[in-house]
């Protein structure tokens, strides 16, 4: 019998283990071995309830946390829910890949680049660029496409009060943000399941609205990297795809920027995104929601126009048809 051992040269460059990866292979084997103990779940619940049921990572606990009055009073989602049960491709397109691929990212040091339509750009430190700010902890309804949702308590800075430091110019009509591209740290980015960076962008009266918040922590403690460390946006009135995670520039433009869903299916995914039980996403209807953490087979809820934001955000979208406008 004749055994052919394949030299470097014969190794095709997509065949090789990103370092990362091969990094994170204790993380990978632990969530394996969990995920084959639990064989008889559902499929797509199976490695997240069961990574739900260990001790995930903590982050830093974070300081002078004031209460905001603009959270929900209804019972945040259980921190081992929120962190194992996550939509960000950058880490692999399953909902607990993030927290077994982000397992060793490292958010420091950490650089934000601003530019565009402002009076003051330029490159930003993270702790320069939130330590003027107060920290607000503010528990909001977050509504993935996929019709789950949860409740998480977020700790933040309203966008508002960044975008303001940078002096935006008459010309400012939208806020264009970008995520950090870097398949060492990020290894989701090897695949081209979606073109990277992943972009997104909001109106300017979205952006200055109060309820939109840069997340630096959620339950009191620093950002995870399967949640977005260490600073995302929450837009709490649109589906969870416009909350960017891991954001390093942000652009203040004049015409409206292109976002990584909608480009990638326009058909599927508008610019606004914001939470509208009366528009069926092609493959399934919005009008129903599960929340994360009772269970696969718990009741569904109705779903919120606006998330229940409507109060507060509804006017912003006065005269406009929103079933074209999704």
């Amino acid at each position: 019998m004749l055994i052919k051992n394949k030299i470097l040269s014969d190794i095709k460059s997509s065949e090789i283990t990103p370092k990362s990866v091969f990094m994170n292979r204790r993380h990978f084997i632990k969530s394996a071995a969990i995920a084959s103990a639990g064989s008889a779940l559902m499929p797509g619940l199976l490695s997240s309830s069961a990574l739900a049921a260990t001790d995930p990572k903590r982050g830093k606990p974070l300081v002078g946390i004031i209460k905001s009055p603009l959270s929900t009073s209804e019972e945040p989602t259980p921190y081992n829910h929120v962190t194992t049960y996550n939509n960000f491709y950058e880490f692999g397109t399953g909902k607990d890949d993030p927290a077994v691929m982000a397992g060793d990212f490292k958010p420091r040091p950490w650089k934000v680049q601003v530019g565009g339509e402002v009076g003051k750009p330029g490159v930003y430190d993270f702790d320069d660029l939130i330590r003027p700010h107060k920290l607000e902890e503010r528990i909001y309804r977050f509504r993935c496409v996929e019709a789950w949702s949860m409740i998480v308590p977020w700790v933040g800075i309203p966008l508002a009060e960044i975008i303001k430091r940078f002096e935006p110019t008459s010309k400012a009509k939208y806020v264009a943000f970008e995520t950090l591209n870097d398949p060492e740290r990020m290894p989701g980015q090897v695949r081209r399941v979606l073109s990277w960076p992943y972009v997104e962008g909001l109106r300017m009266d979205e952006a200055m609205n109060p309820l939109t918040l840069m997340a630096v922590g959620l339950y009191g403690e620093e950002l995870l990297g399967q949640n977005g460390a260490p600073i995302r946006l929450v837009v709490p009135w649109k589906y969870g795809f416009k909350s960017i995670k891991s954001i390093v520039g942000i652009r203040l433009v004049d015409t409206m920027p292109p976002t990584t869903w909608n480009r990638s299916a326009p058909h599927e995914y508008g610019f606004y995104a914001n939470v509208n039980p009366e528009v069926s996403h092609p493959r399934w209807s919005q009008a129903k929601e599960r929340r994360l953490g009772g269970g696969y087979f718990s009741p569904k809820v109705e779903t919120l126009k606006f998330n229940g934001y409507g109060e507060e955000v509804a006017s912003l979208y006065d005269g406009m048809d929103l079933s074209k406008s999704f």
